[in-house]
């Protein structure tokens, strides 16, 4: 099977790469065994982006390989170390490639040499337990994990970017043509479709300079699909103006320039968008003898229907210089024409952080389904193998009010929630002002190990609050025990860490005495 060198259509499969994990870890030292939280983030996941590279001149390379992926963002570590990125993935394209999507709507028109498109998202990487820790949540025993990259499939189509295009019938001498007036050197040949590309040619007529495309394969039905035409004619859009080049020397019975003329133009009406370029008609091979006949016949005709009309000949080169002049106007016109492109204002509108829009909720039968940005980041963010993990989340969606969302719409305890795609749920029972991981000893998020007891502390320190208000007959001792009675009155007191039990009052110059410098008592 021939391998293509020209390709001007690929479907691709891209992938972009997933964010790295967050880690859970804590600080380890001789003689300090937890030092507190010190996972690191995971790293980003590399994107993909599409490139243009005037140097390219085809897709073949995305016809031979179409799914692509990037980079996944490393996973973080302990002592604070992130995780690395992703390496983005750069794919160049030609000129003037398309970027569909995979239902057909157009996603990006890529003109200009390095023009970019961040086509495919890298996942953002997953916080460590480092970056979870707050005044509240001091030792988080949990880490989030790495969003996945956008996956999806896009379609690329190369419509070449030239200021003219030629056209007409197979062996017309377009090859032939393009090749007299630039240095473009295409395939040439006396049988048909001896062109299966389009060929671009760069020409310089006075001091304007343009591309001339040679677009192959048009004939009668090309619009419908016959010949190669229904394939390239897309390759003329861009085109400032059509050139018709006509044999005047054909040999195939029933041939004759008016008719041949008629039939292009009526393919390109078929074909659709091009009744507003401006059209020159180029009679080749008047070097032979009967094509120069045939050419004196008609010439007036056509100039008659109001056509600028060339006699040319690509071999000897009559003719040329003053089709490329024609060309030359008709591009200087068009770029004068041509809306001069003012720099986009752009105006940045930071999102609210409250998130008051930043979900909905539907009621669906098979439950209460919550979507938004941040609530199904959120549930792809957390590892549900971990208690402390599934009560953060619980938390964050309570901050956001999705459980009073669901209250004002009528959902009831044990009612179905679901958040995420349609192809990649998780389903909750509503459980309204349940705290999720109650069960936990003391507040989620902390690590009751890394609090330290310092009973005498809190002592000393209750007994300084006490003398800012003492009456004025009250000694420190006195104090002392007036707030030992008031302890006893209260009972434990876990906040504070004392248990309540044990007088607070104390003897002067004793080992009670907080202030006592541990010499013997006179």
């Amino acid at each position: 099977m021939a391998i293509p060198t020209f390709v001007d259509q690929a479907t691709l499969h891209l992938a972009a790469g997933r964010g790295g994990n967050g880690v859970a870890s804590v600080k380890r030292e001789k003689f300090k065994p937890l030092g507190g939280p010190d996972g690191g983030n995971g790293g980003q996941g590399g994107s993909i982006i599409l490139q243009v590279d005037t140097s390219v001149t085809t897709l073949v390379d995305y016809h031979h390989s179409p799914k692509r992926r990037a980079e996944n963002g490393g996973q973080g570590a302990g002592d604070h170390k992130n995780g690395g990125n992703g390496k983005d993935l750069v794919l160049t394209v030609p000129d003037g490639t398309l970027v569909k999507d995979a239902e057909g709507n157009v996603l990006a028109d890529l003109v200009g040499h390095g023009t970019t498109l961040v086509i495919a998202q890298g996942g953002r990487g997953g916080l460590g337990n480092a970056a979870l820790a707050s005044s509240k949540r001091k030792a988080p025993g949990f880490a989030l994990l790495g969003e996945p990259g956008d996956e999806l499939v896009v379609r690329l189509e190369l419509k070449v970017v030239a200021d003219i295009g030629l056209v007409g019938f197979p062996s017309a001498g377009k090859s032939s043509l393009i090749a007299a007036i630039s240095r473009a050197r295409p395939k040439i040949a006396d049988y048909p479709f001896t062109t299966l590309i389009p060929n671009l040619g760069v020409v310089t007529a006075g001091e304007t300079t343009f591309v001339v495309a040679d677009v192959p394969g048009l004939i009668e039905g090309a619009a419908e699909g016959r010949g190669l035409g229904h394939d390239f004619l897309r390759h003329i859009e861009r085109c400032a103006a059509l050139v018709h080049v006509i044999d005047t020397a054909s040999i195939e019975p029933g041939r004759n320039p008016l008719d041949d003329l008629a039939v292009i133009e009526g393919e390109l009406a078929r074909y659709g968008g091009l009744e507003d370029r401006p059209r020159l008609v180029a009679l080749n091979k008047v070097d032979v003898p009967d094509g120069q006949d045939i050419a004196d016949m008609v010439v007036e005709e056509l100039r008659g229907r109001g056509l600028r009309v060339f006699e040319v000949s690509a071999a000897s080169g009559a003719g040329l210089r003053e089709l490329t002049f024609a060309m030359a106007e008709i591009v200087e016109a068009s770029r004068k024409a041509a809306p001069t492109a003012e720099p986009e204002r752009i105006v940045l509108r930071p999102r609210a952080v409250d998130g008051g829009d930043d979900f909905e909720v539907v009621a669906t039968e098979d439950g209460w389904r919550v979507r938004g940005t941040k609530p199904e980041r959120w549930v792809r963010q957390t590892d549900f193998s971990n208690e402390e993990a599934v009560g953060f989340l619980a938390d964050r969606l309570n901050r956001l009010g999705v459980e009073v969302k669901l209250a004002q719409m009528g959902a009831q305890e044990g009612d179905t929630v679901i958040i995420g795609p349609e192809d990649n749920s998780v389903v909750f029972d509503f459980k309204p002002s349940i705290e999720a991981g109650a069960e936990m000893l003391g507040r989620r998020g902390e690590d009751e190990r890394l609090r330290e007891a310092r009973p005498a502390r809190d002592r000393r320190r209750d007994i300084a609050e006490g003398m800012e208000t003492k009456a004025e007959e009250e000694a420190r001792a006195d104090v002392a025990r007036r707030l030992d009675a008031e302890r006893a009155k209260k009972g434990p007191n876990r906040s504070s860490g004392s248990s309540g039990v044990g007088p607070m009052s104390y003897e002067i110059g004793t080992k009670g005495d907080p202030d006592w410098d541990g010499s013997d008592d006179d």
